[in-house]
């Protein structure tokens, strides 16, 4: 006897998805982890409940998968600007829309709350996905300046990155301030050029007294 054919379900659409991965990022940074629900973000997103839970079968499923696609829109790493000056770099990359997502991703830190601790894997690909961008980007920027010898061979890229995360981290998450251009300004100037214009050595030493 022959078999029917089996009928296939319409395709995901990937479009769709995102769509529905920028409500729930909305909703993270609106309400914070702990207070979201899978059907808020279906309504944010104006998507059916039984679109959403086909997709995603947790709501730690889905942070992760938004946490992922911030990581993807976040910078053009690509596409970094090249001034002549690591200042005039930094700077440039600071546009309007990547201030605004610079404030909305670090409200969405500052909203995570159970997330980390309840879910250890899937926090380890959400911290990546926050992080990661920028620090490629600045010791990108930072290693070509070394390069073209504005500052020491041996400057201490790594230290500069890490503090130039953790500076905008603490506006954000801890302070709540806007990510303007005269903080980034002054954590250039003030902080992150001393410690490149250092030899990594003499910056050794100095934590040592």
């Amino acid at each position: 006897m022959e078999q029917p054919t089996r009928k296939t379900g319409r395709k995901r659409d990937p479009a769709r998805d995102a769509s529905i991965l920028e409500a729930a990022i909305d909703v993270l940074a609106e309400v914070g982890f702990d207070s979201m629900t899978m059907d808020m973000v279906a309504a944010r997103a104006k998507a059916g409940k039984a679109t959403v839970y086909r997709r995603w079968a947790s709501k730690a499923d889905m942070v992760r998968d938004a946490l992922l696609l911030m990581n993807r829109k976040s910078l053009e790493l690509d596409k970094l600007p090249d001034t002549g000056t690591l200042r005039g770099d930094l700077l440039a990359m600071l546009k309007p829309q990547s201030v605004q997502a610079r404030e909305r991703k670090y409200r969405v830190i500052a909203g995570l709350g159970s997330f980390f601790s309840q879910h250890p894997d899937f926090a380890d690909i959400g911290k990546a996905g926050l992080y990661e961008p920028w620090t490629i980007a600045n010791r990108t920027l930072m290693q070509r300046a070394v390069q073209r010898g504005e500052f020491p061979a041996n400057a201490d890229v790594e230290t500069a990155c890490l503090v130039a995360v953790s500076m905008a981290a603490f506006r954000g998450v801890i302070q709540r301030k806007p990510m303007d251009k005269r903080f980034f300004t002054e954590m250039i100037d003030s902080a992150i050029i001393p410690i490149l214009n250092q030899s990594k050595a003499s910056s050794v030493a100095s934590r040592k007294r």
